[in-house]
């Protein structure tokens, strides 16, 4: 049994575009998103919970993009968007998980910035590297373990009729729409679990952020207040990106006028927020930036030194 991804084509004269700008979206969110994770590894400078963090994030984003971007590529040169029932499966399961995997690690990431800023003489003792790799751990175990109950069960379910998922990648709503059989039991247990992965994460993220920005705001000098923010707005401006339209894609009805306007909020989050990722941690963060231009610096010294050894052993022979 396979299903049929409707996907974005709803434009035909716009497939060709639409291909090169998605290869362009993957290719820049895989180079960023590896590019940070290299800095963060070879920087000693970057060597703190908060860049371990974004490390993790980052390679994080990879893997999320890599479950969805390289299947929707193929189609558009295919032509065919056929998914087998086990491929669509393990995309469903790969999405969800590193999903949930990303609202716990932004939860992660928040409780780091509130103990930075909100306990500042406690945070290294109480933010230790032992501390920040049990949390991300915990972020991806969870993730991964906490959606294999919802797909096992969404798997044991029957589909009938036509089997056209009204959407670009297996999601679960569009896929729960095709069963002719009883939905009550995977319905409940996705709800609970949404409860779990998605609401309590945001929860939390939400009142680390209330506490931070009244902490900021208690600082007197606006200098203190500039660079104490500047610390958590990268960190922010991503959070409300990811769970803005999260939040949109999942509350909205599924009405027919709806769908489209759906599937432009879904391809927000799971496309575009890997892609703005490296893009707001470079522009915005003054040490990413550093890191950046001194491997640079050492590339290009690299570089001229290894020609200077060409051009020298030339003329010696």
């Amino acid at each position: 049994m396979d299903f049929v991804l409707l996907g974005i084509r709803d434009v035909p004269t716009l497939q060709n575009l639409l291909f090169l700008l998605l290869l362009m979206i993957y290719s820049v969110t895989m180079v960023g998103n590896i590019l940070i994770v290299v800095l963060v590894v070879a920087d000693q400078h970057l060597h703190t919970p908060m860049y371990f963090f974004l490390g993790s994030l980052s390679s994080l984003e990879t893997c999320y993009s890599s479950t969805i971007l390289p299947r929707l590529l193929a189609g558009f040169l295919s032509g065919h968007s056929s998914i087998s029932a086990h491929g669509c499966m393990a995309q469903f399961y790969f999405f969800a998980s590193f999903a949930t995997t990303e609202c716990y690690l932004l939860a992660a990431m928040s409780y780091d910035r509130y103990l930075a800023i909100c306990q500042p003489l406690l945070y290294a003792s109480l933010m230790t590297w032992k501390v920040s790799l049990h949390l991300a751990a915990a972020s991806w175990l969870w993730g991964s373990l906490l959606l294999v109950v919802v797909t096992v069960f969404l798997s044991q379910l029957q589909f009938c009729g036509p089997k056209s998922v009204d959407h670009f990648f297996c999601d679960f709503t569009p896929l729960l729409e095709l069963a002719c059989s009883d939905t009550r039991v995977v319905t409940i247990l996705s709800f609970i679990f949404g409860i779990l992965d998605v609401v309590f994460p945001f929860l939390f993220t939400l009142a680390s952020y209330v506490c931070i920005i009244a902490a900021i705001l208690r600082i007197p000098c606006s200098t203190g207040r500039q660079k104490a923010f500047s610390t958590c707005s990268s960190h922010l401006t991503l959070v409300t990106i990811f769970y803005g339209t999260l939040i949109l894609v999942y509350m909205l009805p599924r009405t027919a006028p709806l769908r489209q306007l759906n599937k432009v909020f879904s391809f927000f989050y799971t496309v575009l927020t890997p892609l703005v990722n490296p893009l707001i941690y470079s522009l915005r963060n003054r040490e990413v930036r550093e890191a950046l231009r001194k491997m640079l610096r050492k590339a290009m010294a690299c570089t001229q030194s290894s020609c200077y050894l060409g051009d020298r052993g030339k003329r010696l022979f």
